[in-house]
């Protein structure tokens, strides 16, 4: 996410630590490359210029100039700016008095407005909310399938009708029947902005009293993003912009100028393809990753709702008795894939990205997870629980049933038994933390 830009603007930072005092020259010459790395990242010029005249007034005061540390300085100021730039209202979904709150969702065909309804459905009912969705899109084929199989899977309910407008009225009085606080419209896209669409929007819009109408939009679009986002802008209230496909955006164009150009906030971003990678927007945060301070706020967030608490407990005082056994494994190697890709959790880790660039093309590999989970299940409950019994003939028994070789088995019991041995000097109050698996 960002990666270009942060290396551009950790690149920026670089150069002003290198230097005791800034002149105005210096000033002039960071914000050349600060308007270089936002220009090459797509953001929108006006953004751009906005950002800049804002940055150089604060940075060319007597305190910033004569500081010890005017790189921090200006990663402050810069910092705070893009912040600004990238709220553009109130972030929060707004709730109405009466229930449902009706919140619609427009855009482009292939946007991801489908997928981000039951993201959206999915993140309210965990927090105990009653959700229904309407499947508003009567003439793409197979349209309302797709909704009512990806519902399924969260346990929400999908209404339908002959007309958008029949959906949407059949939808609220299921709802008002079933007292749900929620109703979802997935509305029609075209392949590209078409009078036809508009209309049925535009008369959606005025028929019913939605809450919020959020613009579904890809944001590997770049600008092309704020063209079709004004569009809409013209047609319907706008409430909110939902960005997909943001763990695949190296730019970051759209998300530093959507919210600044159409005056509306970002609500949501999709982070992966699950149905749980979804989360609320927050500005700070993610300015923070785009400067390489990490995210430390969404990582915690991210580990608590996906780690069980009580199960947490249970093998934290197994760890603590040295009495951890590769069934414990198991469910931490699977505690840890429910938080999400790995890759994207190192980068939440303030100054990580600065690390990962002096050792190099640092991947985390997801298969290496999958194969020890293989072998951990090839075992029999007792070789789980006693793994010392797993010699010769049991090791190729696992290394067959887990489609792997003894080689990696054999790996596999020797980075456990170091976790255990670790453990015990831990119990005694030894030793450093090292996680062998990683």
């Amino acid at each position: 996410m960002f990666e270009k830009l942060r290396e551009r603007f950790e690149g920026v930072i670089s150069l002003l630590r290198k230097k005791g005092k800034l002149s105005e020259e210096d000033v002039d010459a960071v914000l050349r490359q600060v308007r270089l790395a936002l220009l090459e990242a797509d953001v929108h010029y006006k953004v751009v210029k906005d950002l800049l005249s804002k940055v150089k007034e604060r940075a060319l005061t007597q305190d910033v100039l004569s500081s010890i540390s005017p790189a921090d300085q200006i990663l402050k100021i810069l910092y705070e700016e893009l912040v600004n730039i990238m709220k553009g209202g109130h972030s929060r979904l707004s709730f109405s008095s009466e229930i449902p709150s009706l919140f619609m969702l427009v855009g482009l065909q292939g946007s991801g407005k489908t997928t981000t309804a039951v993201k959206i459905a999915n993140l309210l009912k965990k927090e105990g909310k009653k959700v229904i969705l309407v499947a508003a899109d009567v003439k793409r084929p197979a349209a309302k399938e797709q909704l009512e199989v990806l519902a399924k899977n969260v346990g929400v309910q999908v209404v339908s009708g002959r007309t958008p407008f029949e959906a949407v009225e059949e939808g609220v009085r299921v709802a008002k029947e079933r007292f749900c606080e929620a109703l979802i419209v997935d509305s029609a896209g075209r392949l590209h902005v078409d009078e036809e669409m508009l209309a049925e929007l535009k008369e959606l819009s005025e028929r019913f009293n939605f809450q919020e109408v959020l613009l579904v939009v890809d944001s590997m679009m770049g600008q092309e993003a704020l063209r079709v986002g004004s569009s809409f802008a013209d047609v319907v209230n706008l409430t909110g912009v939902v960005l997909t496909k943001l763990d695949g955006d190296s730019r970051g164009g759209a998300a530093l100028s959507i919210a600044h150009v159409l005056g509306k906030p970002i609500k949501f971003v999709g982070v992966g393809e699950r149905i749980e990678d979804i989360e609320p927007f927050y500005p700070d945060r993610i300015v923070s990753r785009i400067l390489g301070m990490g995210d430390v706020a969404t990582l915690v967030e991210k580990v608590s709702l996906a780690i069980e608490k009580e199960k947490a407990k249970e093998i934290a005082k197994k760890l603590k008795k040295a009495e951890f056994t590769m069934e414990d494994l198991l469910e931490q190697l699977r505690q840890m894939r429910n938080i999400g890709p790995l890759d994207q959790l190192l980068d939440m880790i303030p100054g990580f990205s600065r690390v990962k660039k002096k050792l190099g093309d640092v991947t985390i590999d997801e298969r290496e997870l999958k194969h020890i989970e293989a072998i951990i299940l090839s075992m029999t409950p007792e070789e789980r629980r006693r793994p010392e019994i797993i010699k010769g003939s049991r090791k190729r028994r696992i290394a067959m049933g887990s489609g792997t070789s003894v080689q990696l088995v054999n790996q596999v019991l020797k980075q456990y038994w170091e976790m255990k041995e670790m453990m015990k000097k831990i119990s005694k109050g030894g030793g450093k933390i090292k996680f062998p698996f990683f």
